[in-house]
């Protein structure tokens, strides 16, 4: 049966958003993946990049789920979420790429859009489909804290893969992909979804369809955007995922946030977001 990663990576990712004492938010770009425990109990984990986390100040932020009403009409309907212990991160954090992740407890019905861990690359992905420097991939994110619309669904974009080598990964933990990178995409999920693509030299073509991995930076030089994205692989993805069964800590409890909401990330001017979640450099 065909299935389209497009949509299940649109309905699973989220944004994340602090508000700053200025009026101003921080804002960055995170999705669900669904990993079991070790037991087998379900277990709904939020992906994003490290540094999203570590440049929200306040103990709590928000994530942007949305609610499918009776009518089939989407609301957006974000929830609050403990980030902080005080001064301790409740997130765990790979521990030399950026990228960071966090059991919580979504409401069902959209822990039901969590990705499966197995839609994550692996070592051999890219090398097993051939993939290299002019690939078209996509992106998911909330380019300046601006939503594809007022339910606060993800805006798609899409970039070629600009950088070789790509593999492996633990030589080449980043790869370059050219599109334009603004604050507030850090930690959205990078990926492939190609319905037929033949490998050289094959009779058959196979459905190519991966997370490649999230997005951690934009390049700069001297100050120039030079609209280049790093994508940190799926595998350190993985690995951190693997972390949360080695060191102890429960489910992140939300609480509803408080009524009235501001306006809808879609309508939300985009001066109003400043010092947004995007690394500076390569």
């Amino acid at each position: 049966m065909a299935w389209d990663l497009s949509v299940d990576l649109i309905k699973a990712t989220v944004q994340l958003e602090q508000p700053l004492g200025d009026g101003s938010r921080t804002v960055g770009t995170g999705f669900l993946v669904s990993d079991p425990t070790p037991d087998g109990k379900p277990r709904t984990i939020l992906v994003t990049a490290a540094h999203v986390f570590e440049k929200m100040p306040s103990v709590s932020a928000r994530i942007g789920y949305r609610i499918q009403g009776a009518e089939g009409v989407w609301r957006y309907d974000p929830e609050s979420l403990t980030i902080r212990d005080g001064d301790h991160p409740l997130w765990t954090k790979h521990p030399t790429r950026d990228v960071a992740v966090m059991v919580v407890e979504a409401p069902p019905e959209f822990a039901k859009a969590a990705i499966p861990l197995n839609y994550l690359a692996q070592d051999d992905t890219f090398n097993k489909f051939n993939l290299g420097p002019g690939d078209e991939m996509m992106a998911l994110g909330f380019p300046r804290g601006l939503s594809a619309n007022p339910a606060g669904f993800p805006i798609l974009r899409s970039g070629r893969v600009a950088s070789y080598p790509l593999a492996p990964a633990t030589n080449f933990p980043t790869f370059l992909m050219d599109f334009s990178v603004f604050p507030g995409n850090s930690g959205g999920p990078v990926f492939m979804a190609e319905g037929a693509r033949r490998r050289p030299g094959a009779s058959e073509s196979q459905e190519v369809q991966f997370v490649a991995g999230l997005l951690t930076q934009q390049v700069e030089l001297s100050g120039e955007r030079l609209e280049i994205g790093i994508v940190t692989h799926a595998k350190f993805i993985r690995e951190t995922l693997a972390l949360l069964d080695k060191v102890p800590g429960a489910a992140v409890t939300q609480a509803r946030a408080p009524r009235p909401e501001p306006a809808m990330p879609g309508a939300t001017p985009a001066a109003a977001v400043s010092a947004m979640a995007m690394g500076a450099s390569h």
